[in-house]
């Protein structure tokens, strides 16, 4: 089974990122969300060249706690300086670049408790007047199983190798699976369809940024070493469950175990030892770095991160739709990547903040 996973995995969510779609000249890059390489219109060709100028230039980090009142850390957990364990030398997906493990060193940093709500999000696009990236290309992708009938059997455009993602017209933060759904019963669920550079115009706005991967990773261990998850190796200890993902048969038969078909409320789940909510699993987070499986370009063993430019940049943590047989990907250790301007209706994002 993780055999036939694993070459289900680096064709459909990450290593292979072009997939042809039905009824389309066009290549869209993903792994369990998408968007990249769209048509790119004049418009949209400045707009692109105006946000690449943009994320190249939050290449360094600007942010520090100075910058800070007080109630701007509220709702954040510092992790004090020291040295941590990442990485794994059991990996289940080798070309992810998942190994080895090894010891590392980070300064202090803070980390959202939660991944960014849509009530939290909403306040950011009503002061800036915020338009994410699935809004100005008109589109997200949406997994079919949330879909109305209706909307389903009018859609003619899915990912050839993963026929459950619809590009769907008008999915966007606001409506998460496009035209007739909305958040008004969901404020309290994480954000989706935002891109990295949505989750960075966010972070920015509150004097923040996005962790790096290292720091993800460590704040996702909770200060536990060589374990699957937050908590152990158990996905459900006790029969209870800890996270967000999908039981059943995917892509198929969703039994709702765990009391969920889609998005979680933010601080749904015990936390992490850390006081953390939902590290894996309910949402993919963005990180800050650039994607690369190469130890030696994710930086050295003080405060690593991956390489100054690239082409797709790390998500990590799963989703409500990662399974053992399609995307186990929901373990503190795994990785995966997407192109900055990607979105889709399992990708969020939670920020942190150099201490």
């Amino acid at each position: 089974m993780i055999t036939v996973c694993a070459n289900v995995i680096l064709l459909v969510c990450s290593v292979a990122r072009s997939y042809g779609m039905h009824n389309s000249d066009k290549q869209f890059a993903h792994c369990d969300g998408y968007s990249s390489g769209r048509e790119k219109t004049a418009e949209s060709s400045s707009r692109m060249d105006t946000q690449q100028h943009y994320c190249l230039a939050t290449d360094e980090f600007p942010v520090h706690a100075s910058t800070f009142s007080p109630t701007s850390l509220k709702n954040m957990v510092k992790i004090e300086a020291g040295s941590f364990a990442i990485g794994t030398n059991d990996p289940v997906f080798v070309a992810d670049g998942e190994g080895p493990k090894r010891r590392i060193y980070l300064d202090s940093f803070r980390i959202d408790e939660t991944e960014v709500s849509n009530e939290n999000f909403a306040r950011f696009v009503d002061a800036t007047g915020y338009r994410t990236e699935a809004e100005r290309f008109g589109d997200s992708f949406v997994f079919e199983g949330l879909l109305e009938k209706e909307i389903r059997e009018n859609i003619t455009r899915v990912v050839a190798r993963a026929p459950w993602w619809l590009q769907v017209k008008n999915a966007d933060w606001r409506h998460p699976e496009g035209p007739g759904s909305d958040i008004k019963h969901r404020m309290d669920h994480p954000v989706v369809h935002v891109s990295w550079n949505d989750a960075v115009a966010y972070c920015r706005w509150l004097g923040k940024r996005l962790p790096t991967e290292t720091e993800w990773e460590v704040a996702c261990r909770g200060g536990l070493s060589d374990r699957l998850y937050p908590w152990g190796n158990k996905l459900i200890p006790n029969g209870r469950y800890r996270a967000n993902t999908w039981q059943g048969d995917f892509p198929r038969n969703n039994t709702e175990e765990d009391g969920y078909i889609g998005t979680s409320p933010v601080s749904e789940f015990p936390t992490n030892k850390y006081g953390l909510y939902n590290m894996i699993g309910n949402v993919w987070e963005w990180t800050f770095d650039w994607w690369t499986i190469e130890i030696g370009e994710r930086g050295g063993s003080t405060n690593p991160i991956g390489p100054s430019r690239g082409t797709d940049k790390v998500k990590k943590g799963g989703s409500y739709l990662c399974h053992e047989s399609y995307c186990f990907r929901y373990r503190c250790a795994a990785r995966s990547q997407n192109t900055p301007d990607t979105s889709a209706g399992n990708l969020g994002f939670r920020c942190a903040l150099s201490a």
